[in-house]
């Protein structure tokens, strides 16, 4: 594949620019594409660091699949849409998403693995198709890739931020402001590692907007509808943590905030938007609230 720079990515380095080209979904990712000699700059190879000007010519190849060994699990899966190159997932609460430490089996990658048996799927393949993910303990939409060129125009729209994505939470506090605009970087928690922690030195960029659907005075809780800007680990629970309104149910981010529902936090990732990769058609989904949690804010009502 090749690619000519143009102003917008002039003064970046190579491998800045490999990620903001939709090559690959994480900065992160495009070592690999140096570790195995694939990036080319001027018909030179590339080392990774040459920092780019204007007419210059990249020429890069994505990198071979590393083996795996995830196996085909037959899990349910509830399919919003589907088509050749993209698939719309509505996962469960308490699915991993892929295979991880401590969860080798059972996960969202392996059920695909399963559907799509016998097609070869773009990315990483402990992680077949998958461009974003959520949770384990959120429920909602996730976009699949299904081809190479699904898979990048999925990852580009992610590093523009020009994908939509919204949740629906419930959060702890009455939250006065009808919205409001939260800019905190994130980076890993110096206290625990299994969290991340607003660093304002050492953190990532990350902001997430907003907006009051329902006040509950009698349970000091709120409803609201979150959306990305960015997408951190843990970025709403994080960030909702640090204006003191944590996500009810959240075993890990609040104090005080499992009494309502302790089975995991009450987030929902319910509105995704974005342009078919392909087609170039514009699409959105939406995913209902489950069952779980409609029945608690019933009884908040």
């Amino acid at each position: 594949m090749k690619a000519r720079i143009d102003a917008s990515l002039e003064g970046k380095r190579i491998d800045e620019a490999l990620f903001a080209l939709g090559a690959a979904p994480s900065r992160n990712k495009t070592k690999e594409f140096f570790a195995q000699g694939l990036v080319f700059l001027n018909g030179k190879p590339s080392s990774g660091h040459e920092k780019l000007k204007v007419g210059d010519e990249v020429d890069y190849e994505l990198p071979k699949a590393r083996p795996t060994s995830l196996q085909s699990e037959d899990i349910p899966l509830d399919i919003v849409y589907e088509d050749e190159d993209i698939l719309i997932i509505n996962k469960p609460a308490g699915l991993v998403v892929h295979p991880g430490n401590g969860h080798q089996e059972g996960t969202l990658a392996n059920a695909l693995l399963h559907h799509l048996e016998g097609k070869k799927l773009a990315g990483d393949p402990s992680r077949p198709g998958i461009v974003h993910r959520i949770d384990k303990d959120t429920s909602g939409l996730l976009a699949i890739a299904k081809s190479e060129q699904a898979f990048l125009g999925l990852s580009k729209q992610l590093s523009t931020h020009s994908m939509g994505r919204e949740y629906l939470a419930l959060v702890k506090g009455l939250i006065k402001e009808e919205e409001g605009k939260i800019i905190a970087p994130i980076a890993r928690s110096k206290k625990d590692p299994l969290k991340n922690a607003v660093d304002v030195k050492k953190g990532k960029e990350a902001t997430t907007f907003f907006h009051v659907e329902k006040r509950y005075p009698q349970s000091q809780t709120t409803l609201i509808t979150c959306r990305l800007l960015t997408g951190r680990t843990h970025q709403i629970r994080v960030h909702m943590e640090y204006i003191g309104h944590p996500v009810i149910g959240d075993p890990l981010y609040g104090e005080g905030n499992s009494k309502i529902y302790d089975k995991g936090q009450l987030l929902h990732a319910y509105r995704l938007h974005l342009t078919h990769p392909v087609t170039g058609k514009e699409m959105s989904f939406e995913a209902p609230l489950p069952g779980y949690f409609k029945e608690v804010l019933k009884n908040l009502d």
